[in-house]
């Protein structure tokens, strides 16, 4: 089973940029997909950004498409998530997770790295 923690969270202002991270272990990844959702306040989980771990294919969720940017260091088994143009709505706590491709649960989560946004 894949293995995973997330780093990065921190306090910051609106209009600033954050990168968080999600280090991966434990196999292969090989047809692999790695996804970040996140969490806010009273709200339910949120779908931010995927990627396939093979061909580096994203995918992203309507309310950060064009201010994140979601990839992967191969070599480092490292996916990240470079987010710009901060929003006090991005304050949330982010999780990493894995899924095999073809399966529709992911198996793995990360224990979560906290996004404050402050106005």
């Amino acid at each position: 089973q894949v293995q995973l923690v997330e780093s990065g969270g921190d306090l910051v202002h609106a209009g600033d940029s954050l990168r968080i991270a999600c280090a991966a272990s434990g196999r292969s990844f090989s047809g692999y997909v790695f996804s970040w959702f996140r969490r806010a306040p009273d709200k339910g989980r949120e779908f931010v950004a995927s990627i396939k771990w093979t061909s580096g294919t994203p995918s992203y969720g309507d309310s950060v498409k064009g201010r994140f940017t979601i990839s992967r260091d191969n070599a480092k088994n490292v996916i990240y998530l470079h987010m710009s143009d901060l929003h006090v709505e991005d304050t949330a706590v982010y999780y990493c997770a894995a899924k095999r491709t073809a399966y529709r649960d992911y198996e793995s989560w990360g224990q979560g790295t906290q996004v404050t946004v402050s106005s």
